[in-house]
């Protein structure tokens, strides 16, 4: 393996395995030891910061949000939540410390987010995210430090959400995707390079009133595809990688308990529409069971649904779970917990989260804080702050001054 090769795979295989969080560290002295714990065919994408939850409300709830209500964040889970945002402008800002728990502190997650009705039926908005991975050095073959980097990705997007009804809406997102794992420090080929690529979303956002005995409520349905896109790749070679294209699927449902006591319980199920790893001859290097990984984009997100080596029981076995509760008092004071839940073949994600949230005329600060179900996961102590901005309250508080 020539030495730019080696510092695309190490690196990757860093980044990949940082970012989707097995419960468990493998052995690093006897790998072979632990890797058995997570089978064989984990899903894995290119630029993975793209499913982590950017905003404390959504992760305070279990990294739930195809069907909660619309928020200044709704892009990243169901573009069609906007059309039923309340407000008719708004911003957020939202910071989240990567990998704390492992000694890291330079790595974060930032998200910015607004939005802006046009009219009773149409809205529009953006979000940029930011991924910066901290500074890693880069070594030769013999130990000898080469170079200083400071990997970083980000996504920009803009989304458009209508309502087709009283009840029904749905909405779209473009995304322009940049991701720079390396700095070209490296001779041979092929060259690592920046990975450049684009997505698109799409959702729709059902919501109804009923009623629970005397207690009245609403019940929404969402189901969003994202990162609907081309393969990226990171080299002058033809290898492509798939970037993680997801189904997500949800319900919530709110009960108004009196004028000033609001109750939300909501659950979500996502699956990534990318191939599945097949099982390989360790002597040849064929395919013994499964499909081709190597297809086109549509391919691959229409056979995700059953090229599993396992057939319909593997399948089932990539769907992950989440679900949570919000209550909120006078619209002032939220308090968040939420449960996520990883097949253990397939990542072993699980964690329980915990989360709050203030508003105070403009302002909204939401707080999430995650609990790892094992001992020794990387995402333990993980921490989220956003800041929200309801600028219809700014304009409602110039003008009581003024008056």
């Amino acid at each position: 393996m020539n030495k730019s090769a080696k510092y695309f795979f190490t690196l990757s295989i860093l980044f990949f395995s940082i970012n989707f969080a097995r419960a468990q560290n493998p052995d690093p002295i006897n790998p072979s030891e632990t890797a058995g714990q997570y089978g064989d065919r984990i899903v894995s994408t290119a630029v993975p910061f793209l499913t982590i939850s950017p905003t404390a409300r959504a992760a305070g709830m279990g990294d739930v949000g195809v069907a909660t209500s619309a928020d200044e964040a709704s892009a990243h889970f169901n573009p069609a939540k906007y059309a039923f945002i309340k407000n008719q402008i708004g911003a957020a800002v939202s910071y989240t410390p990567w990998l704390t728990s492992l000694g890291i502190n330079d790595m974060a997650l930032y998200y910015l987010s607004g939005y802006k009705r046009l009219d009773n039926e149409q809205t529009i908005a953006f979000s940029l995210r930011y991924f910066n991975l901290g500074d890693i050095q880069f070594t030769d073959d013999q130990g000898n430090f080469l170079d200083t980097y400071m990997p970083r990705e980000f996504a920009f997007d803009g989304t458009y959400a209508r309502k087709l009804s009283e009840r029904l809406s749905l909405g779209v997102s473009t995304r322009f995707i940049y991701s720079s794992l390396s700095s070209d420090i490296s001779s041979g080929n092929p060259n690592t390079k920046t990975g450049i690529t684009a997505a698109a979303d799409i959702g729709a956002y059902y919501i109804t009133n009923i009623s629970v005995g005397n207690v009245p409520a609403e019940l929404s349905f969402g189901g969003a595809i994202t990162n609907i896109g081309a393969k990226i790749t990171y080299s002058d070679s033809e290898r492509k990688d798939f970037i993680p294209t997801n189904l997500k699927l949800g319900t919530a449902y709110t009960a108004l308990l009196d004028d000033f006591n609001k109750l939300t319980i909501s659950i979500d199920a996502n699956k990534l529409l990318v191939p599945t790893p097949p099982i390989y001859d360790i002597d040849t290097g064929e395919i013994e069971e499964g499909k081709d990984p190597n297809r086109p984009l549509l391919s691959g997100i229409f056979g995700s649904f059953g090229d599993a080596p396992g057939g319909f029981a593997e399948e089932m076995q990539e769907i992950t779970l989440a679900g949570g509760i919000e209550y909120w008092y006078n619209e002032l004071f939220s308090a968040r917990a939420g449960y996520f839940w990883e097949n253990a073949q397939k990542g072993n994600r699980k964690y329980f989260t915990l989360g709050i949230g203030l508003k105070y005329q403009v302002f909204g600060l939401d707080v999430a804080y995650l609990i790892p179900q094992e001992q020794g996961n990387p995402l333990a102590e993980t921490l989220r702050f956003t800041l929200g901005f309801n600028l219809d309250n700014l304009k409602s508080s110039e003008t009581s001054v003024t008056d």
